[in-house]
Formats: C-alpha cells, structure tokens, sequence
C-alpha cells in the first residue's frame, strides 16, 4: 500500500535525522498496523537507538522516538501528556464510551496521531495526546455526546489498570494463537484465521501472522477492532482432555 510505503519513507527519514544531526525524533501515536509497518524494517533501521512509548506501561497507541542518552549524551523525554476529562455534574452525565470520547476529540478537528490511547475509568477518562494538543484539548472539550466536561492534566495519577478488566476461563484444544483468540472473542476458526491473514493480530505489540504460535504466560496479546487480552497461562485439563486456560480482557484503548 502506497500510505505503508509513505510511512516506512517517513521511519527512515527521521531515523537518519536523528544519526546524522545528533538530536532526537519522534513520530506522532501509531496504531497497532502503523508500528507493525516499523517493525517490517526494525532491522535497517537498529544503526539508530530507538524506543516506543504510549505513555504508561502496555499502551496500545504508541509514540517513536529515534536517539538515545547513550548516542547522544543527554536524554530527553517524549512530547506525551495525559489529561482527565470528568463530566461537570456527574449527577446527569451519560455513560459515555471510548467511542465517545474520541469523536468528541476527533470533531474538534484533531488528528489521529495527536492521539494515544483512551482510557474509561467509571464517568471518568484519561486522554493521552501529544503535549502540543494538550492546551487545545484542555480549552476546547467541553462536551462529549450530551455531557459537559472538563479537562485538566491528569498530574501523573492513572486509573487502575485492572479496574476496567474481566478475567476469564476458557477451555481450549491447545495453547495455539488461533484457538485461544477465537475462543476470547467467540469466533469461528474461519473469522478467526481472516484476522491473522489481514494481519490484525499482535504479540506484545509485533505482527503475528504464525497461527500455529504457543502462547506463554504474560503474553499481551492486540486484536484490531476487538480489544487485547494477556495470557495468564494453563490452568489445568478438562476431563475431555480440553486445555483450561486463564487470560484477562481488556477493551479497545
């Protein structure tokens, strides 16, 4: 795809920058197919130090930066901020979902990479964004869907990450990719094997397109469009011989 090519130009031009003008770069958020794109070309890029980052640990929408204290001598932190958005009254506000929160964002004319994950914590949200929007953002969200909000910075305080989580128990031929993420999202094994085969499955934020691969304990695992899950490990066999396993679900971020 001509925007994949235009991406991997775009990786390329600042990891050179960055090596030839001693000074760091960053890429706006990427989403899981913009960072696997980068991953395609890890390789010829790893002349350059390199870190993604989203903001917190295991964020889904990540930011690149190219440099590092030990090429460069010094070290300097990535442009993310993180605002709380809270409804004026929580008394009549919506119940409002990431969906919500980011056509809110995207109507104020914002784009895509300014943006990193949402996070939902009861009535209210944590925004990511890049620290350059974070004034805008703060000034200009008033409302999301019918409820009138304010925005401040978060001040280092995010929700629990395991507040918004279900731990489930799922029974399963074998430890492999394809059947467990099936099984989590209940889907057929030929729905299920489409999203490998439109590469919209992730290990620890890398492609997977091996269906076949085992998945161990703490394996974080992205599904685009459905949410992502970690891999508690096996728990034990069924007396059909069927494998018991254990993962916690997490929504879309």
């Amino acid at each position: 795809m001509e925007t994949e090519e235009l991406l991997k130009k775009r990786f390329a031009e600042l990891a050179q920058k960055s090596y030839q003008k001693n000074q760091y770069t960053f890429t706006g958020f990427l989403g899981l197919a913009d960072a696997g794109c980068f991953y395609e070309m890890e390789k010829e890029l790893s002349y350059v130090p390199y870190q993604l980052w989203g903001g917190y640990q295991d964020a889904e929408r990540v930011m690149l930066r190219f440099g590092g204290e030990e090429l460069m001598g010094y070290e300097e932190e990535f442009p993310i901020s993180c605002l709380k958005v809270s409804p004026v009254s929580a008394k009549f506000a919506d119940v409002l979902t990431h969906r919500d929160y980011l056509g809110a964002l995207m109507n104020l004319g914002i784009e895509r990479d300014r943006l990193g994950d949402i996070l939902i914590a009861g009535n209210e949200a944590f925004i990511f964004c890049t620290s350059s929007m974070a004034d805008f953002i703060t000034e200009n969200l008033v409302k999301v869907k019918h409820t009138s909000v304010s925005c401040s910075s978060a001040g280092g305080i995010l929700p629990d990450p395991d507040r918004d989580c279900e731990e489930l128990a799922i029974q399963v031929s074998s430890g492999r990719i394809d059947g467990v993420v099936s099984k989590v999202y209940r889907l057929s094994r030929g729905d299920g094997a489409e999203l490998f085969r439109q590469k919209k499955v992730f290990v620890g934020g890398k492609p997977c397109e091996n269906t076949s691969r085992l998945l161990k304990s703490g394996d974080v695992v992205s599904v685009r469009g459905y949410g992502k899950f970690e891999f508690l490990g096996e728990t034990g066999v069924s007396k059909k011989g069927k494998l018991n396993v254990a993962v916690r679900s997490y929504g879309k971020r």
